[in-house]
């Protein structure tokens, strides 16, 4: 980054902000104005025309002043009469500009664009330049600062992803409280939850549309990650109640630049990258950026190993000075070895960080490949409208032995014997999505307003294949290596594996929403919105005979068709005491659709969530400082269960497996978190988490039994110190950096809840071998630490890894059980363009 107006270049997102205070906030104020005081508004551009964030206007003479918002504009009091305006930034000529303020009224000032000042910077380094509760989450739709938003939210940028050398997903959740990989099933993705739910691919964005989380995601292409806690039902329709997760990937920029870097790690581990962006042959109008890596590696895994290709490519078209289009490319190809983990004989784990259980020729192969456009154009100073098409295609074949059920295998003479079985499925899936949203501000009489309104239509194409599971060999669980007479019939491999289904499903879904954000007095907001969600999902089941090849049988075929339709509302009350802190109270729910039928037939309405949240948001020393806390309790009062054959509904039930909604989970917690911007080369994360998720209405499980996966506590810090202002005199130490990243996972459970009743009885559950059971999973202590060190264009890092060589586990019921990674030790080389 050398360019003199770098810090101007960065103008971050596209939202209309024309009512922002300072630092980028939104401003609604509507205050009792001074006889001698009025109001000057305008707006700041750099030489291009682009929007200049984070530029300082102050009124000559006095302390009063504010930073431009994302779009250039700003808003400041005054006092009556002429008055000079003082317009400066880094790497810009100041201006000035001579307006007169009118008592009690609005004027606005000329608009003003910028020059390159004649002292240039060799280079400019922008670190954590907005606190926690500065950065707008572009996932929320809307300009809303955090502050005023009835919802907890955090952002972590990629000065922090560089700082930690964040390597997967997981390593950059470790900065949020409350977010947590639930599993890593086969050992090619990890399960992501927060306050006891799932982010599935309905959770997960990219670029604020869905993507498939069956493969682990990209992090070195990664301009910052957004959560957005609790419901986002009102803004993307059917999402789990714990929160939604967004990826926001690099963006073009018109200036050139760009680096190259090879990381080198423990286990064979090697990943080159590069990034490279700026104007296309000189262009005022159209600017790109390409980045990608190739990485390769063994495992702490016996017989594990995987590779991977991942390309970036983005286009930047400046259409008209209000008008941008970015198109963004995505291309992913993994190849690893699918990995069910180290298994379990009765509901024990038997400690192991390489036993592997798979068969040598085990291959997971996935391509994943999309294309988003979104057109932005600011219709005038208060409104903006957006615009995303986007396109997702994904493949997937997978050849692996099964999972080894802990509760199929029994004690006995035989205990940890395992007669193995192959399973080979085959997935294609087309992914389409078009939005339009518009967003602004207005008043009516002395009331302000932030408004989004918009729609949203997508579907899914998805064409599943599967084979039928066949006896393969045998082998036992705690010693793999004993041989065991191989069972009569087995098959011979995957390609003598049979169809077993295809699936052919068109689900497909549209929604409509508003949501006004209401100034209604100088401290109290008010946010209030609500969507209508429809969703259809289609199916045909193909089914082939079991004994005979499909090429000479043709298959029988069950349709299946749902229509589903809710309204989630959303409300919320902030109450702002001082300009610095803001308490919150807010109600929204989501909705869950369910699969089943009723007794008499008809499909099970969607589940709907109910979500209750407080909180208490907070801008200490300056802004220097950001410090969150947030209470929440999740209700689903009506959770889909069997209706028992106990039941007399179930002997005049007009279909065999009848389902009621009468069941109830509950979750609850709080939340901490703590960031702080970079102060004497000193910056901070840190949090807390808390959480309970329990039946607390059920007809077979224990009320106040606990859910699987959810741990109760987790815990995180992370402290990066600069040595720049020690060394400011030493050119050859002033690069250096070091840091640590501590991170605690609580208790959690995994295995399968214990039944009361049997559902297919009514009866009680069975007992001793045959009973489901609960897995304790091990408390676990990570521990990294990195040393950084950067001289002109030339940068090394060092990281260690788990220094403690923690031991636990990632569980998905009970056949899945991973072991979490080791001691490991990685270096990275790099150099800037």
């Amino acid at each position: 980054m050398r360019s003199a107006l770098l810090p101007l270049l960065l103008t971050g997102t596209l939202l209309p902000m024309v009512s922002m205070a300072q630092n980028g906030a939104p401003h609604h104020q509507h205050e009792k104005r001074h006889s001698r005081m009025g109001e000057v508004t305008g707006r700041i551009e750099l030489a291009d025309g682009q929007a200049a964030e984070q530029v300082s206007v102050r009124v000559k003479g006095t302390d009063l002043g504010v930073n431009t918002a994302p779009d250039g504009s700003y808003r400041l009091q005054a006092p009556a009469g002429w008055q000079v305006l003082t317009i400066s930034c880094l790497g810009c000529t100041p201006q000035e500009v001579t307006v007169e303020v009118k008592p009690g009224q609005s004027v606005a000032a000329q608009p003003v664009r910028l020059a390159a000042g004649e002292q240039q910077l060799r280079e400019v380094t922008v670190t954590g330049a907005k606190s926690l509760n500065q950065r707008v989450v572009s996932a929320g739709k809307m300009p809303i600062a955090p502050l005023d938003n009835p919802q907890s939210t955090v952002t972590i940028e990629r000065a922090v992803l560089e700082q930690q050398q964040a390597l997967r997903l997981s390593d950059v959740l470790a900065n949020v409280s409350g977010v947590y990989v639930m599993g890593t099933t086969g050992g090619t993705q990890e399960e992501i939850g927060s306050r006891g739910f799932a982010y599935s691919s309905s959770n997960t964005f990219k670029n604020g549309v869905r993507f498939n989380n069956g493969i682990m995601p990209e992090v070195s292409s990664l301009e910052r990650m957004e959560v957005l806690k609790g419901s986002a039902a009102i803004l993307y329709g059917n999402v789990a109640a714990g929160g939604i997760l967004n990826l926001v990937t690099k963006k073009p920029q018109f200036q050139r630049g760009g680096s190259v870097g090879l990381r080198l790690g423990s286990f064979g581990f090697v990943k080159p990258q590069f990034d490279v962006y700026g104007a296309v042959a000189g262009s005022d109008k159209v600017a790109f950026r390409l980045n990608g890596t190739y990485e390769r590696g063994d495992s702490y895994r016996d017989g594990v190993s995987a590779n991977r290709v991942y390309v970036n490519p983005s286009l930047l078209f400046r259409l008209t000075p209000k008008t941008d289009l970015i198109i963004e490319g995505d291309y992913l190809r993994d190849r690893r070895t699918p990995d069910y983990g180290i298994g379990a004989v009765n509901y024990q784990i038997y400690d192991s960080r390489s036993r592997f259980l798979n068969t040598a020729d085990a291959l997971n192969s996935t391509n994943q490949t999309s294309a988003t456009a979104t057109l932005t154009s600011r219709l005038n100073d208060s409104w903006q409208v957006r615009a995303v098409g986007s396109f997702q295609r994904y493949d997937n074949e997978l050849r692996s032995a099964a999972r080894p059920t802990a509760n199929v295998i029994k004690p006995g003479r035989n205990y940890g014997n395992w007669l193995r079985n192959l399973q080979r499925t085959q997935t294609a899936e087309n992914y389409f999505l078009a939005q339009l949203d518009l967003t602004g501000t207005l008043r009516t009489g002395r009331i302000g307003h932030t408004v989004l309104v918009g729609a949203d239509a997508d579907q899914y194409n998805t064409n599943a294949l599967s084979y039928i599971n066949q006896a393969y060999d045998s082998l036992n669980i705690i010693d793999p290596s004993r041989k065991l007479g191989a069972p009569k019939g087995v098959v011979s491999g995957y390609d003598a594996l049979r169809y077993n289904t295809r699936t052919l499903g068109n689900t497909r879904r549209a929604g409509f929403y508003a949501q006004d954000l209401i100034s209604l007095i100088d401290h109290v907001k008010v946010l209030a919105g609500v969507r209508w969600s429809y969703q259809e999902t289609p199916s045909d089941v193909y089914t082939y005979p079991a004994l005979t090849l499909p090429a000479t049988n043709a298959p029988t075929v069950a349709e299946n068709r749902r229509y589903d339709n809710a309204f989630s509302p959303r409300l919320g009350l902030v109450y702002q005491p001082i300009k610095t802190t803001s308490l919150f109270a807010s109600y929204s729910n989501s909705f869950a659709p369910n699969s089943g039928f009723d007794e008499q037939g008809n499909a099970l309405a969607p589940s709907l969530i109910d979500q209750y949240e407080v909180g208490i948001k907070n801008e200490l020393f300056k802004g220097a400082l950001s410090a969150n806390a947030t209470a929440y309790r999740i209700i689903n009062s009506n959770q889909a269960q069997s209706i028992l054959p106990t039941d007399p509904r179930f002997a005049t039930s007009k279909v065999t497996a009848p389902q009621e909604l009468a069941g109830e989970v509950t979750s609850q917690g709080v939340e901490v978190d703590v960031q702080s911007r970079p102060v004497n080369g000193i910056s901070l994360i840190a949090g807390y988490s808390y959480n309970t998720i329990t039946y607390t209405k059920s007809n077979i499980y224990e009320n106040g039994s606990r859910l699987r996966y959810a741990p109760a506590h987790t815990a995180n810090a992370s402290v990066f110190y600069s040595f720049a202002n020690v060394f400011a005199n030493n050119a050859a130490l002033r690069g250096l950096s070091a840091g640590f990243t501590a991170y605690y996972v609580g208790d959690r459970l995994g295995g399968r809840n214990s039944r009361l009743l049997d559902p297919a009885t009514g009866r009680p559950w069975a007992t001793g071998a045959d009973a489901f059971q609960l897995i304790a999973v091990p408390n676990y202590f990570l521990f990294d630490a990195s040393v950084n060190y950067s001289y002109d264009r030339f940068s090394l890092r060092f990281k260690m890894a788990n220094l403690l060589n923690e031991l636990s586990y990632n569980l998905h019921d009970d056949n899945s059980i991973n072991p979490i990674a080791p001691r490991t030790f990685s270096a990275t080389l790099g150099y800037k363009l």
